[in-house]
């Protein structure tokens, strides 16, 4: 069962959070199957955005969804994770090229240095006209040099975000996607807003430095193979560790898709009649399936036609102009 742990260090300024996504990955990757699934690589890479969206989510705790988009110039033309407040997550990867067995970021997205990571905070009920926060970082160092993982990525951004040295270890194969976050806090007095700070001055926490350091030794086989239990005995059985409930279950990560007929009977609304008719008595029927779970919607001449019926969609008490 997939699975989030929360724990904090005892007399020092670190948080951290160990996330096993099982069930809710196998499950992901179960409903791309049938549109032919991904190459390994993006595999990995998508299971690591997955990972790495719960961490952030909960890290965080905003009520909406945080939206994890990566975009670049290699074959993997986008690729995209979402992890509401609730911990539901779903992902998926737009292919436009062949992908190498052991590409990694850099060739998966970033072959010519135009690649960029967005991070989108979209919030629960947001009024029509207001924005959504999106923050962008690229895909490369201070000195532009290429980054080779997500989490450099992801690190680099929540300095920049929240002035806060955070650690991040990725990993995932075909059974599990997982994470380890470690964040430092604000010593007593320091401003959560404070922006004046530069980020060579940040990180001077020896605690924090002493647990990074013991996280960086944390191996991918480790993380994916050994339960939240060891791993955390493992790295940290010389310090005291406060931790919380497990969050599981309905409680816990799941995978989770928000598509249905209605939000595609809008999109093609929104299309127009004339095409939507042309594509019928081209093909049949309107067909259209769910980048993130692979459903399909098929809607044939009737249903188009109930499309632009006036007044049919029309919330009640609300009237058609004609």
């Amino acid at each position: 069962m997939s699975e989030l742990h929360k724990f904090i260090f005892e007399g020092l300024p670190v948080r951290g959070m160990l996330v096993r996504l099982t069930d809710a990955w196998v499950e992901l990757l179960k409903r791309r199957e049938a549109a032919g699934g991904y190459p390994a690589p993006v595999r990995a890479l998508l299971g690591e955005m997955a990972a790495a969206g719960v961490l952030m989510q909960s890290n965080i705790k905003f009520d909406g969804a945080l939206v994890l988009q990566i975009q670049g110039d290699g074959p993997v033309k986008l690729a995209v994770a979402e992890v509401k407040s609730d911990l539901s997550l779903r992902a998926t990867a737009t292919l436009v090229g062949e992908v190498a067995e052991d590409a990694r970021l850099e060739s998966l997205v970033n072959q010519h240095g135009k690649g960029r990571c967005a991070i989108t905070l979209d919030p629960k009920g947001r009024l029509p006209g207001v924005q959504p926060y999106q923050g962008i970082v690229p895909l490369h160092g201070d000195h532009r040099e290429p980054l080779q993982e997500i989490a450099q990525v992801l690190e680099h951004y929540m300095l920049q975000s929240e002035q806060l040295d955070t650690r991040l270890v990725l990993a995932a194969n075909d059974q599990v996607a997982a994470g380890l976050l470690i964040q430092r806090l604000p010593i007593e007095g320091e401003g959560n807003l404070e922006r004046t700070a530069r980020e060579d001055e940040i990180g001077l926490s020896e605690g924090f430095n002493r647990i990074a350091h013991l996280s960086a030794t944390l191996t991918r086989e480790e993380l994916l193979t050994l339960d939240a239990n060891t791993i955390l005995r493992r790295l940290f059985w010389e310090e005291k560790l406060q931790r919380f409930e497990p969050q599981t279950g309905a409680n816990g990560p799941r995978f989770a898709c928000s598509c249905s007929r209605d939000k595609v009977s809008a999109m093609l609304r929104g299309l127009g009649r004339e095409e939507i008719d042309s594509l019928i008595d081209e093909r049949g029927s309107a067909e259209v399936a769910c980048e993130f779970c692979g459903a399909q919607y098929r809607f044939d001449a009737v249903d188009a036609a109930d499309l632009f019926t006036p007044g049919l969609h029309q919330p009640p008490g609300s009237s058609t102009l004609h």
